[in-house]
């Protein structure tokens, strides 16, 4: 009998320390939310842009929190101003402190803003986000938002885009203005200077003006200029374009000390990027097919990515085939001469010799951004998109 209750406190225990145990953190626990974005395939469909006088359709979308946030959220304010933005796009960044303080400028007055991420991730190049360091991810979005403090909801619709879809908006931005019945009043663009500090959002400043009068707007209707809406059927493109640079020509040639030196002093006209990495050290591995993603992303402007590989030369065949599965089509080296120590010295005389170990190198051979083991992926695009060869607008 006293073996039977033993065992039945056991048992009751055991239930009652599985029932306490804290349930595992998701990316939104701390708010107490469980928003996970999930893009989806989406069937190609015509796409019109809501007419002067349309009623405002509704939505249910989630912020930067995971708190999902509905048109009825904004029920008290007389003027409701949506705008469809993002984060990749350099005219979106052009006129993001324009947005800021449009809002600012209007907090008290009635007027409310909210952004709406229009853009499919399934849809969207590496290729296109040239102009920034974070693509239009949730992830990302958030980190956006806090980057520049916005003052504003910013809400997510990349998983199906069907908000987006019933306002017909074709490029970021694009602005749409309601009034107190949520009809619209104004669609278009915030002003027509893209260039940051030649414009103050001249038209949307005007028709908001207009709206909380009771006027009509003088111009309801502008032209937008921007990026196009990432729709999620757009994926045939980015299929095409992965595919054509998975079957661009892998390289993988000899260096020596001064080719080296060479390499370092860039007498190109590019911002280049150097990687010394090898086959043995595994963050190396790791973080090399990031690396790559750089080239892709940053390619088209003034930039370039070199690898230089520290294996010894039996393990040349080893290497390239390792470029080959990471789809290194950039300029590879492999280190002829054996002396790790001599490397060392001609890469950069501070660097202890741990891999892996990068460079970012201005022309004549300045070095303005140098970091020892895996780096960080986001503050090094920052550190790219924010030099003065590259840049967050045109």
């Amino acid at each position: 009998m006293k073996k039977h209750n033993i065992l039945l406190f056991l048992v009751v225990l055991s239930v009652y320390l599985v029932s306490c145990k804290p349930m595992p953190k998701n990316e939104n626990s701390e708010n107490g939310n469980t928003f996970v974005a999930n893009p989806q395939n989406v069937e190609e469909q015509e796409v019109k842009t809501l007419e002067i006088g349309a009623s405002a359709p509704d939505f249910t979308l989630p912020d930067m929190n995971g708190n999902m946030v509905s048109l009825d959220d904004f029920s008290k304010a007389d003027v409701l101003v949506v705008v469809f933005t993002c984060a990749h796009c350099p005219t979106a960044q052009a006129y993001e402190d324009r947005l800021i303080k449009f809002t600012a400028d209007y907090k008290d007055k009635s007027v409310q803003v909210v952004a709406i991420m229009p853009n499919s991730s399934l849809g969207l190049l590496p290729e296109e986000c040239g102009y920034t360091d974070l693509d239009d991810s949730f992830e990302n979005m958030k980190i956006r938002a806090k980057d520049k403090n916005y003052n504003f909801p910013f809400l997510y619709d990349g998983d199906n885009e069907a908000v987006s879809i019933k306002y017909g908006p074709t490029t970021t931005p694009h602005v749409f203005v309601f009034d107190k019945e949520r009809k619209l009043q104004y669609v278009g663009n915030l002003d027509q200077n893209e260039k940051p500090g030649t414009g103050n959002a001249e038209n949307l400043r005007a028709a908001t003006e207009s709206v909380l009068a009771g006027k009509p707007v003088a111009n309801p209707v502008t032209k937008t200029f921007g990026c196009s809406i990432k729709w999620a059927w757009k994926q045939e493109l980015a299929g095409k374009a992965n595919k054509s640079w998975e079957e661009s020509p892998v390289e993988l040639s000899d260096i020596n000390i001064a080719g080296i030196k060479e390499v370092v002093k860039n007498g190109s006209k590019k911002l280049r990027l150097i990687n010394v990495w090898a086959t043995w050290c595994g963050p190396c591995v790791v973080e090399y097919p990031d690396l790559v993603q750089l080239q892709r992303i940053y390619g088209g402007r003034d930039f370039e990515f070199v690898s230089i590989a520290a294996d010894k030369m039996e393990n040349k065949e080893k290497v390239f085939d390792f470029l080959k599965k990471s789809h290194s089509a950039i300029r590879n080296y492999i280190y002829t001469e054996g002396d790790n120590y001599k490397l060392i010295e001609a890469i950069d005389p501070d660097w202890n010799g741990a891999l892996p170990y990068t460079l970012l190198v201005e022309p004549n051979g300045k070095v303005v951004w140098k970091h020892m083991g895996e780096v960080d992926m986001l503050e090094l695009k920052k550190t790219i998109v924010d030099h003065p060869m590259i840049g967050r607008y045109f």
